[in-house]
């Protein structure tokens, strides 16, 4: 089985608690429980583990539905290994997996990487149908010798901290939102492509990033950012929209970096998302645009003097 091939490529050196999901943002509610487990590791001697899924298992079971990631598989891996869990494992989810008993993928577990103690939310469930919930792995757990820790939802400002929630925040453009809920500013990364250049003639020349499709993005609108180009830091400003000025275009990100001079074009560039300006406009012609881009740095200016990062 491909589940069992990618899990006898870890092995982990002594027992392990582990915690299983997706975890995608790495958000305040994972933080949550990641701490958990790696006290319940220290306490217990042990080490500590995430299985997380390279891709959402929706995107599998239900191809039909629209989810776009906060992080990718990489930046998953990273984050969670600062947060000081002591190795990560992904797993593919196949139909073979989908399909796989509870009993059979604990006992993998358990046989792979030495679980000795599982951490997880109280909805979570896992096997064929979701029927290893948390009364079914408790029973389990006394059989085969394995123990389960249920961990409280984190709660922020009166809501639960989940990935689905930070994604509605970004889709309406609420960054502080989706920044407490993150616990870190939103960030997005790629590579700088070629573009039609409309920046640079109006005298704002800006660097269009290649995200991938399946990237969430936050609403269309004009945001105050922080970019970072290999080890330098840059202030800058965003537009993520589809420029309709020049007539319905496909949704991009452009990002003018304040006093920079330089090419960047095959660079790898990452953004943190600090404030929303405004909304995407129409402009009756490029000399109302320009105006606006003008106001628009100068605001900026202002929000990253206030923040003491300009």
């Amino acid at each position: 089985m491909r589940v069992e091939e990618e899990l006898a490529e870890f092995t982990p050196q002594h027992e392990a608690v582990l915690t299983i999901g997706v975890f995608d943002g790495v958000h305040l509610g994972h933080q949550h429980l990641i701490e958990y487990l790696k006290r319940q590791a220290l306490v217990r001697n042990y080490q500590s583990g995430v299985v997380t899924f390279a891709k959402h298992p929706l995107q599998f079971l239900s191809p039909q539905t629209s989810l776009h990631h906060l992080t990718s598989l990489e930046e998953r891996i990273r984050l969670l290994k600062q947060l000081g869990v002591e190795f990560v494992v992904p797993l593919s989810f196949t139909a073979e997996l989908a399909q796989l008993p509870a009993r059979h993928f604990v006992a993998l577990l358990q046989r792979h990487l030495k679980m000795r103690g599982l951490v997880v939310g109280p909805d979570f469930a896992l096997g064929k149908g979701r029927e290893g919930d948390v009364f079914f792995l408790h029973s389990l757990g006394k059989e085969l010798g394995y123990t389960v820790d249920v961990v409280s939802p984190k709660i922020f400002d009166g809501e639960s901290v989940r990935s689905t929630a930070i994604r509605q925040a970004l889709s309406q453009g609420d960054i502080q939102k989706a920044s407490k809920f993150l616990g870190r500013h939103f960030r997005l990364s790629g590579q700088v492509i070629h573009g039609v250049e409309r920046g640079k003639h109006l005298g704002f020349p800006t660097a269009n990033l290649a995200v991938n499709s399946d990237q969430a993005l936050p609403a269309d609108g004009v945001y105050v950012t922080r970019a970072y180009l290999g080890n330098n830091a840059y202030s800058s400003v965003t537009n993520i929209g589809s420029r309709p000025t020049f007539g319905q275009g496909e949704r991009t990100v452009e990002v003018y970096l304040l006093d920079f001079k330089g090419r960047v074009y095959g660079e790898e560039l990452k953004i943190e998302l600090l404030e929303r300006l405004r909304d995407e406009k129409l402009f009756s012609g490029t000399e109302e645009l320009k105006a606006q881009i003008k106001k628009d740095v100068e605001q900026a200016r202002e929000i990253l003097g206030r923040r003491n990062i300009y």
